[in-house]
């Protein structure tokens, strides 16, 4: 049994494939990116001319949800004996209006492409990433407050390690495989008490400034996709004072509770050096 690892720059597919080496698991490291590591092997989700090479042998798949061209991934993949799918999803197919926004139309997508293949697919929809407060390192860095439309809006910050053991267990666990399974961190928790959490952990106080919402859009112009960014704002102004309900699939997965945002924090406070 060999497993193809996608998106292997990813942070969550870059601890999955470290926890398949060091239980000896077969597996393919693949990424579109020409500077990867050394060993891995190209696959551009967004170009089908280079799944039959990375697909030749594998018997499961960890995909990134690209909904480009998965109705030809799905067939390179049945036509090559893949039997077992295992998608990073994401919990935004779940909201009302899935198929119109930026934030779920692509996950959502993948999903339906996966559900009407011949294709054994487990979805894992986590909800936001720990990692999404990297993006904070650089204006922290330079000694800058972090500009937040909405101090006050809840995510449920998922640590990238949880949701790659919970990745490795339906991928290495036949009576695991199937389903779809909702990732959460173990808190809802506001940005604003996500950078003070961040803040006790590296020993300083860390700067924000409550923005208009319109100012934030015209400073992520350039950096984060127009629509993108309208359905961010939309997302946050929604879930501002309105905790996000957590779940257990991380602990159901995994056998231990979700990773704290505390954890996260602690290992990789090296990215907000000042």
């Amino acid at each position: 049994m060999s497993i193809l690892v996608t998106g292997g720059r990813g942070a969550v597919a870059r601890s999955l494939s470290a926890r398949l080496a060091a239980h000896g698991l077969p597996h393919r490291v693949a990424s579109r990116a020409p500077d990867a590591p050394p060993g891995t092997v190209r696959c551009d989700l967004t170009d089908p001319s280079t799944f039959p090479a990375a697909l030749r042998g594998i018997h499961s798949v960890f995909l990134y949800a690209e909904a480009t061209a998965v109705e030809r991934f799905v067939e390179e993949a049945v036509a090559a004996g893949v039997e077992h799918i295992v998608l990073l999803s994401s919990s935004s197919v779940l909201g009302p209006g899935a198929a119109d926004s930026p934030l779920s139309a692509a996950h959502l997508a993948v999903e339906q492409a996966l559900e009407a293949s011949p294709l054994r697919a487990t979805l894992l929809r986590p909800g936001s990433f720990a990692g999404n407060a990297l993006g904070w390192a650089r204006p922290l860095a330079s000694g800058r407050p972090v500009h937040l439309p909405y101090p006050g809006a809840h995510t449920d910050p998922v640590h990238e390690a949880d949701l790659a053991e919970a990745a490795f267990t339906v991928l290495t666990d036949p009576a695991r495989a199937g389903g779809a399974h909702t990732l959460t961190g173990p808190q809802s928790l506001t940005f604003a008490e996500q950078l003070a959490i961040l803040g006790s952990v590296l020993g300083r106080p860390l700067p924000f400034e409550a923005v208009p919402a319109r100012r934030w859009r015209a400073e992520a112009e350039g950096h984060i996709p127009g629509p993108y960014a309208d359905a961010l704002l939309d997302f946050w102004a929604a879930s501002d004072g309105v905790p996000v309900e957590t779940t257990d699939a991380v602990e159901q997965l995994t056998g231990h509770p979700p990773r704290t945002f505390e954890t996260w924090c602690r290992d990789h406070a090296e990215a907000f050096a000042a």
